[in-house]
This record gives C-alpha cells, structure tokens and sequence, in this order.
C-alpha cells in the first residue's frame, strides 16, 4: 500500500473506524514488525512491542499532523519507541554480545528503513560514504537501542565524540538522500 493510502485510513481510525484501522494494520504491520524485529531479536518481545504500538496508534490516531511526516514515518517511530522501551524493559542489549564491528557494512545494508527509493539502494549508498564510527554508533543507538551512557562504555569514547559522529552521521545521511 502506498503511503498516500494509509492518510485516509489514519483518519477513519482516528473517527474510531475499525474496519480501516484493521486495513492499517495489514498495510504496515509487516514493515513495523521487521523493524522492531530487527531491534530486539527477540520474536515475543518484538510482537509485543508491535501490540503496544498499535494500541497506541489506535488511542492517539487523531494527534498525527501531516506537517510532521508521512503517516508510516510517524508508525515507525512509535513502534521504535515501544521497541526501545521493550530492550529496556527486558534489558536485551545486556543479553546480546556486541562486538566493535558490529555495524559493519554489511549489517547496515539490510536494516528496515523507510526509504522511498527503489529497493532501498540510494539509502545503502549513502550509508557506504559515512565513516566507521559513524555507521557504528548510529546503527547501536538507532536500531539496538543503546542511550548516549551506554555508547560511551561499549566503544569506550568520550561523550563529546559519540555524540559528533551520530549528528555529523545523520547530516550526512540526509544531506546525500536529498540529492
């Protein structure tokens, strides 16, 4: 379903429509749940995490605002916040070994970003021009959910410099999809 198809069902959903909230759901939920998936590696935690998110999505279908973003944007970053409230609850990322490679190159090209370009490939482009402490840090703060503290620990960096290469990353990133 295209994005500019899901606007109408959010709106029908905020009206409290339950025949288009449950086309909302089978339009996006597979996206949401690879995205949560991905965070958590964990089945149970990411299914339940998707759940809550759809809860909230229900509750709160009226507070989206199209100057914002897309419909799906706004989904996903509901159910990133539920996956991360998930990794915290469950301490996930404590569980997990992270290795200092972790975010290689290889593992960024397969993540579950909105993207609108054909198969994602401008977005794996632009991903292979940041530096290594760029892609590390923004893959471990944005898909596994580590805070700014825990950054600092894991690559064993001052705050300063972790916090440098994630918004220096970011830019990057949004300067070369917008070319």
């Amino acid at each position: 379903m295209e994005t500019d198809e899901l606007l109408p069902l959010l709106s029908a959903t905020a009206q409290g429509n339950k025949q288009a909230f449950a086309k909302l759901y089978n339009a996006t939920s597979p996206k949401l749940f690879a995205i949560s998936l991905k965070m958590l590696s964990n089945r149970a935690h990411a299914e339940e995490a998707l759940q809550d998110a759809f809860v909230k999505i229900w509750h709160n279908a009226s507070e989206y605002q199209v100057t914002k973003g897309t419909v799906i944007s706004w989904m996903i970053s509901i159910v990133r916040y539920r996956s991360l409230d998930s990794l915290r609850y469950h301490k996930v990322r404590k569980e997990q070994a992270l290795d200092d490679d972790y975010a290689s190159a290889d593992d960024l090209t397969d993540l579950p970003l909105e993207v609108d370009y054909e198969d994602g490939s401008k977005l794996v482009d632009c991903i292979e021009q940041l530096d290594k402490q760029q892609k590390q840090t923004i893959h471990l703060a944005y898909y596994k959910g580590l805070t700014h503290s825990e950054l600092v620990d894991h690559i064993e960096t001052p705050l300063g410099t972790v916090k440098s290469w994630i918004r220096r990353g970011l830019q990057q990133l949004q300067r070369c999809l917008t070319l």
